[in-house]
């Protein structure tokens, strides 16, 4: 996962457990920090970073120093949604990609309560492997209101638009 904070863009990797602090212009490593478990998606509300970690647990990162200052379960239908990965923050709730599966969790940052899937198997290649060539992008243009996706080996990039 990536997140830019403050003209920092950070880094992390999937399972050494160390995040890289890039100056977000030069890419010049400006910082490297160590965290718990694995990386597996990053995102920000202009306050905090948001990790996943492959669980259903979100964790909220301090920017400065990457220390845990909070965490949310998230829940579909009242039960746990493991399996978060690439995460993105659109208009106050968290998109989070659901490994293995066709479907973006739109989730409340507040509560961790999905509010809604987004479900993107109409977009998969029609040669698609189901075990590796997944649903795995997620890239929001904030200044010109457009979300992409895309997959593991997909040979394409979709601009899609969420309804309410």
């Amino acid at each position: 996962g990536v997140a830019q904070h403050g003209g920092v863009a950070y880094h992390l990797t999937w399972q050494h457990g160390v995040a890289f602090a890039l100056d977000a212009k030069t890419l010049r490593e400006v910082g490297r920090y160590r965290y718990a478990g694995e990386g597996w998606g990053l995102t920000g509300d202009g306050k905090s970073l948001i990790m996943s970690d492959g669980t259903d647990q979100l964790r909220f990162l301090d920017p400065e120093t990457l220390a845990e200052t909070g965490r949310v379960s998230v829940t579909a239908d009242g039960r746990p949604l493991d399996r978060l990965n690439e995460l993105e923050w659109v208009d106050g709730e968290i998109l989070a990609n659901v490994w293995g599966s066709p479907r973006i969790a739109r989730i409340d940052p507040d509560t961790g309560w999905v509010k809604a899937f987004i479900d993107l198997s109409a977009l998969y290649p029609a040669d698609a492997d189901p075990a590796d060539d997944v649903a795995n992008g997620v890239a929001w243009d904030a200044h010109a209101r457009r979300l992409f996706v895309t997959g593991k080996r997909w040979p394409s990039l979709f601009e899609i638009r969420v309804r309410p």
